[in-house]
């Protein structure tokens, strides 16, 4: 079957709420020097999306198509590639944030964005992992180190980023405490989190202590009071960066580190992920899925921020 000429994406010509959202047909793009053509199966949505489809994010000039979370099977290959052929079901995050496009039904991307798909879940599970799990991966094992026995404190556990983290946090070995609603901590505790907080009942600033690493998904004075459940010496790892060294300075001040990061395309972060869930110790929970069509309607649920989980677009 050949490559049709148009696909159909999901753009937008101006910042705004989700209605501003519209399924339009574009040219289908063509893989360059080192990249594939990847059919888009499934794409997942986090909360960058709703972010920058309002303009707070890194794209300030619309028209453009959002979305980072892939997977699907290859159509073709660009000059040089060799790690990917077509017919190969593979996943990854096109590259953050000027890589977007994946609300379409087809992307063209760096080959090594791109892991293989684990055979033992479909395209809806792969297409939820990427961005969240890179992220929590990236900060948790690439910048904290986390090992066997010491102490996690993951904000916003049942969320997107956070029920991966946690996930991540226990297959390293770590006791972890998660804030969360406790409608929630069922939840929680089945995704192995040893010390559910209920952050509407319990400052969780004074309730937990000795933490050696905190993954805060929240930002603002979450920041600040995590900093006074680290350990000497502790680190705090922010996934949303501001760009000032306020962090690391306040941080510095109370004898521990602060440290802002972004998440990266990376292959060796897909491929020990892909391991994770091969093994049955990482697994995203889609808490709904859409069709293309009704992405506006995705990002209505997303603006809420009540998700637990994540979100879905099943492309084909």
């Amino acid at each position: 079957m050949s490559t049709p000429r148009t696909m159909r994406a999901i753009s937008q010509d101006v910042l705004g709420g989700p209605e501003v959202l519209k399924e339009v047909e574009l040219e289908v793009p063509e893989p360059g020097p080192s990249e594939i053509l990847v059919r888009v199966y499934a794409a997942g949505l986090n909360p960058t999306d709703w972010k920058h489809r309002a303009g707070g994010g890194f794209l300030r000039t619309p028209p453009f198509v959002l979305g980072w979370d892939v997977s699907g099977v290859v159509e073709a290959v660009g000059l040089g590639v060799t790690l990917h052929q077509p017919g190969d079901e593979v996943f990854g995050m096109l590259p953050y944030p000027h890589g977007v496009g994946a609300h379409a039904e087809y992307v063209a991307a760096p080959a090594r964005a791109f892991a293989r798909k684990p055979s033992g879940i479909d395209h809806i599970q792969a297409g939820a992992l990427p961005l969240a799990a890179l992220t929590a991966w990236q900060a948790l094992v690439d910048t904290a180190d986390v090992r066997s026995g010491q102490r996690v404190l993951i904000h916003a556990a049942a969320g997107g980023v956070g029920h991966l983290a946690v996930q991540i946090a226990k297959a390293r070995g770590a006791y972890v405490i998660g804030t969360a609603s406790s409608g929630k901590h069922e939840y929680l505790r089945g995704l192995g989190v040893d010390e559910p907080v209920d952050y509407r009942e319990t400052d969780f600033a004074e309730a937990v202590r000795d933490v050696d690493v905190v993954l805060d998904t929240i930002g603002g004075d979450y920041r600040s009071r995590s900093l006074r459940t680290l350990r000497p010496g502790g680190l705090l790892v922010s996934i949303l960066p501001t760009g000032t060294t306020e962090l690391a300075e306040e941080a510095d001040r109370s004898g521990v580190r602060g440290i802002e990061m972004l998440v990266e395309a990376d292959q060796a972060g897909m491929n020990a992920i892909a391991d994770l869930v091969a093994k049955g110790r990482l697994r995203a929970t889609v808490a709904e899925t859409f069709a293309l069509a009704d992405a506006a309607k995705a990002h209505a649920l997303g603006d809420t921020g009540r998700t637990t989980g994540k979100l879905v677009l099943q492309v084909r």
